[in-house]
């Protein structure tokens, strides 16, 4: 059997919102949430919470291992780096990449997403929503192999392809064998369930305090129905820029390796 691991990336040091990951989201840190939803993925065998070496990424750690997740401290910078030999350590096959910032992150799209994988494993060697996403930014994740993960730790050399992880595989169609199993039936790609910026974090506790219950699950569903009843909550964050991160990296890019 394959094992089937997801990495979630976390640090304090965010440079648009420091500290995001254990800002409070109806009396939980931000990260506990990540945490949680993941946990529900029936697929994964198990998690890893990779932070850095940082003193005040000690608070991470901890957190993660009061929840039972495993840790592991790498580059501040080079996430790639951090990606790769948390991966390697832990002697995953299949890595589902989420970052901490995603507190709607949909453990079903989770397992929708590692299912499609292990179907077309000889025809593909990274699974992803797309540069040109139909969907809510926030809900999803990436699913790759180990070899194209070492392959592209090895061979990127570019600022935003080790800031930002998976760039180098999903800009080399012709290396990598790329897949996109999620098409919604409609654009939903202007809704932004991620947290970058104070915005983002308001929109997050609106739907929160809407719908959480620690009884009942908070669906993908459930948030679009709530904002077919309240659309004016996507006005809360409706006019920043998606991939903004990735795009300042562009701009900012240079060889690093």
């Amino acid at each position: 059997m394959k094992s089937i691991v997801v990495i979630i990336q976390a640090r304090i040091g965010s440079s648009r919102l420091p500290g995001k990951v254990l800002m409070d989201i109806s009396g939980k840190p931000m990260l506990w949430h990540v945490i949680e939803r993941v946990k529900k993925s029936k697929k994964i065998d198990y998690i890893i919470v990779a932070t850095t070496s940082k003193s005040e990424d000690l608070p991470i750690l901890k957190l993660s291992e009061d929840m039972g997740v495993k840790t592991f401290t790498g580059s501040e910078d080079d996430v790639l780096d951090r990606y790769y030999h948390a991966a390697k350590e832990s002697k995953a096959d299949i890595i589902v990449r989420v970052t901490s910032d995603c507190p709607l992150v949909d453990p079903s799209i989770i397992d929708m997403f590692v299912n499609y994988y292990l179907d077309n494993e000889k025809d593909y060697d990274y699974i992803g929503v797309g540069k040109h996403s139909l969907c809510p930014n926030g809900v999803g994740c990436e699913v790759f192999s180990f070899k194209a993960l070492e392959k592209s730790w090895l061979e990127s050399k570019w600022l935003s392809e080790r800031e930002h992880v998976t760039p180098y595989i999903w800009k080399n169609d012709k290396i990598f064998k790329i897949g996109r199993p999620l098409k919604p039936k409609r654009d939903l790609s202007k809704l932004r369930w991620t947290v970058d910026e104070k915005r983002d974090l308001k929109f997050v506790r609106e739907v929160y305090h809407e719908l959480y219950n620690e009884d009942n699950f908070l669906s993908t569903k459930d948030v679009l129905k709530l904002l077919e009843r309240k659309p004016e909550l996507n006005k809360i964050n409706h006019n920043i820029t998606r991939n903004e991160g990735y795009i300042k990296s562009l701009n900012e890019d240079r060889i690093v390796k």
